[in-house]
């Protein structure tokens, strides 16, 4: 499966990963869509600002590239 959008390698740090999400989010079909996932991604952001484990913090990473992935290739996938 590729990633969604160009430049997810290029993803390191927190901030580059709500970056990218919030640029994933504007690939979505409607508005509706795109303001329900900016806000889960806010959210999840805001509620993991906090973490310091370097380990941690990539594995949430991976996972919100991997989720992000999910969601567009669905959406992709029931819009054609």
């Amino acid at each position: 499966m590729s990633p969604a959008l160009a430049g997810a390698e290029l993803v390191r740090t927190p901030v580059r990963l709500y970056r990218y999400l919030l640029r994933c989010c504007k690939l979505l079909p409607t508005a509706a869509m795109q303001k329900h996932y900016q806000h889960a991604i806010r959210q999840s952001y805001n509620s993991h600002a906090d973490e310091d484990d370097a380990e941690r913090i990539q594995m949430i990473i991976q996972r919100a590239i991997s989720d992000a992935d999910w969601i567009l290739n669905k959406v992709t996938f029931f819009g054609t």
